[in-house]
């Protein structure tokens, strides 16, 4: 039957088939992986960022009723907050969404413009620093700030790493085939 094959001319082209059909497999399988550390790196980021917004809304809470007088300042670090809180969610399910993560970022930088107030604010009140909420808070801060940045380094590392994969060719034929869109970074 190979002979047959052989000589009607259909060896060549189902040897070049089966070649490019596992090509595809090789590259679709390496992707996946990539997209698979890509969801792997999100989840310290997710847990650095819960931890800094259970520390935040500590110290909102054990804040309020002294800065009574600065509600402005307050209620401005609890909406950012809501805002990186709101955005984060569609990335627990899918965290290659570029558009969500770019939405995060610009969350975080709200966060992060609104934050340094609130905590000008308490240390200007030794009544507040006394406290063991707002000591525990200001640990929680201190402690979530830099593995939220370790954890989002490594985020950004994978995601580079997809991306990359994604550019180059032959790969890059593939994306639009099986919907493997470029990854966002924070």
């Amino acid at each position: 039957m190979l002979a047959e094959l052989g000589r009607s001319g259909l060896l060549g082209p189902l040897a070049l088939l089966a070649v490019l059909g596992l090509w595809m497999l090789g590259a679709h399988n390496r992707i996946t992986a990539l997209r698979a550390a890509v969801l792997a790196a999100w989840q310290p980021v997710e847990a650095a960022m819960q931890q800094r917004g259970q520390a935040l809304a500590a110290l909102l809470a054990a804040a309020a009723e002294v800065l009574v007088g600065e509600q402005a300042a307050l209620d401005a670090v609890q909406a950012a907050q809501a805002q990186v809180a709101a955005c984060a969610e569609p990335l627990r399910r899918r965290p290659i969404q570029r558009d969500a993560v770019a939405e995060l970022s610009k969350a975080d930088a709200v966060l992060a413009a609104t934050l340094p107030r609130l905590l000008a604010l308490v240390e200007q009140h030794p009544v507040l620093q006394a406290t063991d909420e707002v000591r525990n808070a200001l640990a929680g801060l201190a402690e979530a700030r830099p593995r939220l940045r370790f954890a989002r380094q490594a985020f950004n590392d994978a995601g580079q790493t997809y991306n990359a994969a994604l550019a180059q060719f032959p790969t890059r034929l593939l994306g639009p085939v099986f919907h493997f869109g470029h990854a966002g970074l924070l």
